[in-house]
């Protein structure tokens, strides 16, 4: 029989699962013409960004659920603010990605995370460019193109935007380390929206006044306050979700919980949206990039445990000066992130 801890884990996982595939299909039908018929990513987004603001103002001023951190202007100038715009392109570019490719072919694509993430961190002087590491990311990018060369329906546009989004999502993963982290800043869930929302609201608002707002028309938008409230809602619990499971279950256990959700969510998006075909060259493409992935998760966890070992065997006054150094960088599960309504 399961414990109760146990039975609270799966629970957690299960909810994650949920919420990170349901954001993923809702955005999709609301964004598809096909099917809710509002085509406007950016306005989409802000939704998601100017709910997320408004929730985590009033849990922190209103309610004072969790006090702000001590931030002072430099730090915001210098930190918050291009964190924030890396973010709101990412999020940008990750759903108008939804306009032009099916949701199926996006979660393949996403196979290329750890590849912007590692070639970004290497350029930024964050990590180092090893041969083991490079030769997964070899098999990762084989894997992707061989999955898009089956693809029926590939369109270079939508590909375009969801691989931009990708390495924006990778800068910001990068500047988190390099900006917050080594200042001793640690930001769970609610500060991020707090300081990271309305500042990315900001940044959408500029392209979404001049690409988005000439061509609404208001007459012809399909405004559903229930719609768009309970796909913010979603998102904003998916936030939530993450930073549970890692808490109580750590890195490995959620990347593997993130490779079920994908194969879950690639099987549900063929089924609710039929235009969404798969072929036997998808699968094949995108099971040589998993195996990619896996690997390169392997060495990072593997990495990961020789660090903390060799800091646990520290003497006691070196292990002082170092004890930060065991809130080790991990640039596909961070508690740091926040999804803003697209998939983690």
């Amino acid at each position: 029989m399961l414990s109760r801890e146990h039975l609270l884990t799966y629970i957690y996982l299960l909810v994650y699962i949920l919420l990170s595939s349901g954001v993923i299909l809702y955005n999709k039908w609301v964004l598809s013409t096909k099917y809710f018929n509002f085509p406007y990513p950016i306005t989409l987004t802000m939704i998601h960004m100017g709910f997320s603001g408004v929730v985590a103002v009033l849990l922190i001023r209103v309610f004072k659920v969790i006090s702000p951190i001590k931030m002072t202007f430099q730090i915001y100038a210098t930190c918050v603010i291009p964190i924030s715009a890396f973010f709101a392109s990412s999020l940008w570019f990750g759903n108008t990605a939804y306009l032009y490719i099916s949701v199926a072919f996006i979660q393949m694509l996403k196979s290329l995370m750890p590849v912007a993430t590692f070639l970004t961190a290497v350029v930024c002087g964050t990590d180092k460019l090893r041969c083991d590491v490079f030769l997964n990311m070899v098999l990762v990018s084989v894997g992707v193109v061989i999955s898009s060369y089956g693809e029926i329906h590939f369109n270079v546009l939508g590909t375009g935007y969801q691989v931009m989004g990708m390495f924006g999502e990778a800068l910001r993963l990068v500047l988190t380390q390099v900006l917050l982290q080594k200042k001793g800043l640690t930001l769970n869930p609610i500060t991020s929206l707090y300081y990271i929302a309305p500042c990315s609201f900001v940044f959408l608002f500029i392209p979404w006044y001049f690409l988005e707002k000439p061509v609404m028309e208001v007459s012809q938008i399909q405004f559903n306050f229930w719609i768009f409230f309970s796909n913010a809602l979603c998102a904003l619990a998916l936030n939530f979700s993450i930073f549970l499971v890692i808490g109580r279950t750590g890195a490995v256990t959620i990347r593997v919980a993130g490779v079920l959700k994908d194969w879950i969510l690639i099987a549900l998006s063929t089924v609710l949206f039929p235009e969404s075909m798969i072929t036997g060259l998808n699968i094949i493409g995108y099971a040589i990039a998993l195996s990619g992935v896996v690997m390169y998760n392997y060495l990072k966890v593997r990495d990961a445990r020789a660090s903390q070992l060799l800091i646990e065997n520290l003497p006691e006054r070196v292990e002082l000066k170092t004890e930060k150094a065991s809130d080790l960088y991990d640039p596909n599960v961070n508690v740091h992130n926040i999804s803003g309504g697209r998939n983690v």
